[in-house]
């Protein structure tokens, strides 16, 4: 797959013209990325971790328990979606799910203490592949794109 180089003037011209080109298009260009990120992931997550569910633990580790809804939305995922994941790491022994004695639609979910084990070194590395897929890029672009994906989320 032939890769094209844009300028940020490509960009903007691109824009303004009509023919469309779909190698210089930013949502294709993020999803060659994001390709490129999830081999990277996949090749080197420890557990048999998703991205998903690695997120999930990540951020129970980070801010506590949580209800399960509030752990989708600090995550970014709808209501079934974070059900699933929860379902799967607790099968795993990763996390407990207890319903709320004061209201049995909520559902509390917090780490084990093997949960948080595998959190730990899992973060590690996690730290790698971010490394890894940056790599193409120079210390000042790195801090870019992450300033920019922050911008357009």
């Amino acid at each position: 797959m032939a890769r094209s180089k844009l300028s940020v003037a490509g960009v903007a011209d691109e824009a303004s013209s009509s023919r469309y080109r779909l190698d210089e298009q930013v949502g294709f260009l993020m999803r060659i990325a994001m390709q490129r990120h999830t081999s990277i992931f996949t090749a080197n997550m420890i557990e048999g971790l998703t991205q998903t569910q690695f997120a999930a633990l990540a951020k129970l580790y980070e801010t506590g328990p949580s209800s399960q809804n509030q752990l989708g939305r600090l995550i970014y995922l709808d209501a079934a979606t974070i059900k699933g994941v929860v379902d799967r790491l607790s099968a795993r022994g990763f996390v407990t799910a207890l319903s709320d004695p004061k209201d049995r639609r909520r559902r509390a979910v917090t780490l084990t203490d093997e949960g948080r084990r595998v959190t730990e070194a899992a973060t590690k590395v996690a730290g790698k592949i971010t490394t890894q897929t940056l790599t193409p890029l120079t210390a000042t672009e790195q801090r870019t794109i992450a300033a920019l994906l922050k911008k357009l989320g």
